[in-house]
């Protein structure tokens, strides 16, 4: 984990995706609220706060998937593939060090905007999106599915890398694999799915489930001598 961090340092693709990204995700929902009148009405302003909430868990979605699927495939290109490959650490560690290396500044950061933009709400917002925002419910889903959502992508990111020769192809692979993710959240921010608390705990609860599943499936995906010989 400590050497992925490394790497993130001096990779300035990965550095632009880690700023970028949370930079839109975070000035564009608080650019439309501050343009949004006091006496605008309740419709406009659900509006805002959901597409505002959509875009706080697009971060855990679309951020670790683009990490991670350099993974691999850039441990390839740098020619340091083969000696990590072979060092006497368990494949499901060594997955696992890469995996945390993508999900814990994912969840940083995702909380970081995610609290950015609830305390602009609070200061700047009239009173019908200050309790849409700061709904008990809506706060509790949002601490509770970015990890689980983080770790998902890392995992589909990680998979993608290690059946891929190419970070392109990886990242698009990546990037499909994680729509349903996307539905998940935009059933919740649209009240397709109501937000209530006893909800928001099972669909984690499944997510844990479905994220450790995934973990023991890009374990075995993962098969050594195949990578070595491949990239020989």
């Amino acid at each position: 984990m400590r050497k992925e961090f490394r790497e993130y340092r001096r990779n300035r693709f990965i550095l632009g995706t880690a700023v970028i990204i949370p930079v839109l995700f975070v000035v564009l929902p608080i650019s439309q609220l501050l343009a949004l009148a006091d006496t605008a009405p309740e419709a406009a302003v659900r509006k805002l706060a959901e597409s505002a909430e959509l875009m706080m868990l697009l971060v855990p979605v679309t951020l670790p998937s683009a990490i991670a699927a350099y993974a691999v495939v850039g441990e390839r290109d740098q020619g340091t593939l083969e000696s990590i490959l072979t060092t006497p650490i368990s494949t499901e560690d060594l997955i696992l060090g890469k995996a945390l290396a993508s999900i814990i500044p994912t969840v940083l950061i995702a909380y970081a905007i995610a609290i950015i933009f609830a305390v602009a709400v609070r200061i700047q917002g009239n009173d019908a999106i200050v309790s849409i925002v700061w709904d008990p419910a809506r706060i509790v889903a949002q601490v509770l599915f970015v990890p689980l959502l983080a770790t998902w992508s890392t995992w589909v990111g990680i998979g993608a890398s290690a059946r891929s020769s190419d970070v392109r192809v990886a990242q698009q692979l990546a990037a499909l694999a994680s729509l349903p993710m996307v539905g998940l959240a935009s059933l919740f921010t649209f009240q397709v799915l109501t937000p209530d608390l006893r909800l928001a705990v099972a669909i984690a609860v499944v997510l844990l489930v479905v994220d450790r599943l995934a973990w023991r499936v890009v374990s075995r995906m993962f098969d050594r001598e195949r990578l070595i010989s491949r990239y020989r």
